[in-house]
C-alpha cells in the first residue's frame, strides 16, 4: 500500500514538474468502475463537455478500473493534491463528510423523482458543499440505482419472509441494523465471496442493485429479485479543493456546468443498463417480485429512530428530505 501511494505521488509531481505554464490545464480523474459502466460513459460526457466549454482550456486525463487505487485510497491523493477528481459512492465518502451518512437510511426516498429531487435540490447541493472543510468539494450526483434483495431459497415478498434467513450485507452498521429489524440475520461478507456463499448456502441472499446482481452473475444462484428498493445510495463526482481553489471564477464555471451535462448523462446510461440487466435476469428464469414498500418501512422505523438519536445534527437534513 505505501510503496503503491508513494509511486503514484512520485508519478504526478514529475507529470507536474514536466508541464509548461502555456500547455492545456490538464485535470486527473480516477475511478474504480469498467470502462463498460454507465459511470465511465457519464465521465466521458463530463471531459467531452469541458473540452467545449471551455474552448479545449481545460481537459481531463482519466484513469478507469482502479487504476490508482480503492475509492478511499483515491480519496486520499485528492485531499493531498495529487488527482483532481474522482467517483465515489457516498456510503464511501461518508467516512470522510459525515453527512454522506443520511443517504444510507433505509427508505428514505419515497421514490426516484423524489431522490433526485432532493439531491439536485437545496438540500442535496448543501450535502456537495459540506465537504470542502475535508478538501472534497461534491461537483454532482450520479445515479447507483436501489439496492434489492435476493434471495435462494424463497422469494422475498413480506418483512416477514426474511426471517431466519442469514443475508449478505456490506460492512455497514446500518445496513446490518436494516436486516436485523426484519427478523433476518445479517451477515457481513466480501463481495468476491459471495457467488460462493450462496452457491454452498452458507448465506441465503444479499442485496444489490441490478446491474451488480447480473454483472457479478449472481443471478444464476438466486432466483428470486424483490425489488423493494430499501436502500438508493448515489454516487458522487467530486473535486479536490487543492486544485478547485486554484481555478479561475470562469473555469470554476465550466467545471461545474460539465459536471451537471454530465449527472443527466450518467442517468440516461443507468437506467438502460437496468433494463438490460432486468431481461438477462429473466430470460435466466429470475422471478421478479415488487412487494409492498410501506410494510417493509414499518419494521425498518427503528433503524431511523436509532440514527436520529445516535446523530441529532443530522436531525435537520433527514426532516427536510421527508417533508420535500
Amino acid at each position: 500500500m505505501k510503496n503503491r501511494l508513494f509511486f503514484i505521488l512520485t508519478f504526478f509531481f514529475f507529470l507536474q514538474s514536466c508541464k509548461d505554464d502555456k500547455a492545456i490545464a490538464t485535470l486527473y480523474l480516477a475511478h474504480n468502475m469498467p470502462q463498460t459502466h454507465s459511470v465511465h460513459k457519464g465521465i466521458l460526457e463530463f471531459q467531452k463537455s469541458l473540452r467545449l466549454k471551455s474552448g479545449g482550456k481545460l481537459d481531463v486525463k482519466i484513469f478507469p478500473d482502479g487504476q490508482l487505487g480503492s475509492e478511499r485510497e483515491v480519496l486520499e491523493l485528492l485531499q493531498i493534491g495529487s488527482v483532481a477528481i474522482t467517483k465515489v459512492s457516498a456510503a464511501t465518502l461518508s467516512n470522510f463528510v459525515p453527512e454522506y451518512h443520511v443517504f444510507g437510511i433505509p427508505y428514505l426516498f419515497e421514490d426516484k423523482q423524489h431522490q433526485f429531487d432532493i439531491l439536485e435540490g437545496d438540500v442535496g447541493k448543501s450535502i456537495l458543499e459540506k465537504g470542502s472543510q475535508f478538501w472534497l468539494r461534491g461537483l454532482c450526483y450520479y445515479d447507483a440505482g436501489s439496492r434489492n434483495f435476493y434471495t435462494t431459497k424463497k422469494a422475498i415478498r413480506t418483512p416477514e419472509d426474511l426471517e431466519g434467513l442469514k443475508i449478505r450485507v456490506m460492512n455497514n452498521q446500518m445496513a446490518i441494523n436494516m436486516i436485523n429489524s426484519m427478523g433476518g440475520s445479517a451477515t457481513p461478507m466480501a463481495f468476491g465471496e459471495l457467488y460462493t456463499a450462496m452457491q454452498q448456502g452458507v448465506v441465503d441472499g444479499a442485496e444489490n442493485n441490478a446491474p451488480s446482481f447480473v454483472s457479478s452473475n449472481h443471478y444464476e444462484v438466486s432466483k428470486y429479485y424483490t425489488i423493494d428498493q430499501h436502500a438508493s445510495i448515489p454516487d458522487v463526482l467530486l473535486i479536490g479543493t487543492k486544485f478547485w481553489n486554484k481555478l479561475s471564477d470562469q473555469e470554476k464555471q465550466w467545471v461545474q456546468e460539465a459536471a451537471e451535462v454530465s449527472a443527466q448523462a450518467q442517468k440516461v446510461f443507468w437506467n438502460a443498463s437496468v433494463e438490460e440487466s432486468m431481461a438477462i435476469a429473466k430470460a435466466a428464469g429470475v422471478e421478479i417480485i415488487i412487494p409492498e414498500k410501506s410494510l417493509f418501512q414499518v419494521h425498518s422505523k427503528s433503524v431511523l429512530e436509532n440514527f436520529m438519536k445516535d446523530h441529532p445534527e443530522m436531525r435537520s437534513i433527514v426532516n427536510n428530505i421527508q417533508k420535500q
